[in-house]
């Protein structure tokens, strides 16, 4: 077995207890099992990466953990500002290590689908009438906007490119914008197990492709040019 394996396994084991757990609504138990999700998948990537991690991923594992934190703290304006730093974060990674992308007439209508959809998204959680939302209206603007942004680089690139990075990078894209929006769902309408499921669920996998995405990049950027 590779060193990197059973931190692998216990990552996706702690995913499945989170699912039996939300399932049977142990809430204790399921907060037990997130808390296990991101040092696991954290020291996967440590042993994938042969210890080697950069300053700006050291920087979006760290702020993952704080807002990891103050989300089992049920502390929600602070999980808000350490995810918006991890986007921050990612969009500045995406144009720092990433060619410019060049589009084509045949990209044109894919594309303006995707932005459609994104700005549905964006404006149709941003005009819920929600009391903290209300409140807060500007940072949660901010925050969709950002979110936004790092979503179309993602589904951009996968159009444009098909390669197996950008792939990684638009599922990881997918599983945060699911994971943002069933957490509003959760926090805001009536308790439903298939919403947390969903959002729980969504979140972890957003880690997994992250992480597979950095070393993914990683890769590519130590393979010998032919």
């Amino acid at each position: 077995m590779k060193p990197n394996k059973p931190s692998l396994i216990l990552f996706f084991l702690a995913l499945l207890c989170t699912i039996i757990f939300d399932w049977t609504q142990q809430d204790v138990f399921a907060t037990y099992a997130k808390a296990i999700v991101l040092p696991a998948i954290f020291i996967y990537f440590l042993i994938s990466s042969e210890f080697q991690i950069r300053k700006t991923e050291g920087l979006i594992f760290f702020f993952c953990f704080v807002g990891q934190v103050f989300d089992l703290m049920d502390i929600e304006l602070g999980g808000v500002f350490s995810f918006l730093v991890v986007y921050l974060l990612l969009v500045f990674l995406f144009l720092r290590e990433h060619e410019r992308i060049q589009l084509t007439k045949k990209d044109i209508l894919p594309i303006s689908i995707v932005v459609v959809f994104i700005v549905y998204l964006l404006i149709s959680v941003l005009s819920l009438k929600l009391d903290n939302m209300i409140r807060f209206n500007s940072i949660y603007t901010f925050y969709g906007i950002v979110l936004s942004v790092m979503s179309y680089f993602c589904f951009v690139s996968y159009i444009t490119k098909g390669t197996h990075i950008t792939l990684l990078m638009s599922l990881m894209a997918v599983s945060y914008i699911f994971s943002d929006i069933f957490y509003i769902f959760n926090e805001y309408f009536s308790y439903s197990i298939v919403l947390v499921l969903i959002r729980d669920v969504t979140q972890i996998l957003a880690y997994y492709f992250m992480v597979e995405y950095f070393l993914e990049k990683t890769r590519i950027q130590n393979k010998p040019i032919q």
